[in-house]
């Protein structure tokens, strides 16, 4: 698959360039029924038009001394065989939470001057940060990012 250019398109349709999909539980269990997914996007290769991000809420924040060893562990299992010890997948779980903030940083500085859809899908408590959020660096950024929530 290639990446289309989507600065320099002419066609009044919009493009997905790029999208970031982060996937948070609480339960180790919940990633089973989505590894075939996340395999499969890892062996296309997709040209980075899907970026995987796991995240188990139910166990310390990297970087906290309490998860220190099963970060060890999972950094070498995932080194050495290629499949992440918590999911199974071979894409790399991170513990804790996204630090939302720094994630709409990131695409904006990634996508200045361009549209981005955020679609949120989940518990309600995080709807009206990630809303704000968007808002937020709309205002701030030269990019604008459109919220949409599934949950209604």
């Amino acid at each position: 698959m290639k990446l289309p250019n989507c600065r320099d398109g002419e066609s009044s349709t919009p493009q997905t360039c790029r999208s970031y999909f982060y996937w948070i539980t609480r339960e180790q269990a919940s990633f089973e029924w989505f590894r075939g997914f996340m395999d499969e996007m890892v062996e296309m290769g997709n040209e980075g038009v899907i970026e995987l991000h796991n995240y188990c809420s139910n166990v310390y924040e990297e970087g906290d001394n309490r998860s220190a060893l099963i970060s060890l562990l999972q950094s070498l299992n995932h080194a050495k065989h290629g499949v992440d010890v918590v999911s199974g997948a071979r894409v790399k779980t991170h513990f804790g939470r996204p630090n939302w903030r720094g994630v709409y940083e990131r695409i904006a500085l990634r996508h200045s001057e361009q549209r981005v859809g955020v679609f949120y899908c989940g518990t309600p408590v995080l709807t009206k940060e990630l809303s704000e959020l968007a808002h937020d660096f709309s205002r701030k950024t030269s990019t604008k990012f459109e919220f949409y929530n599934a949950n209604f």
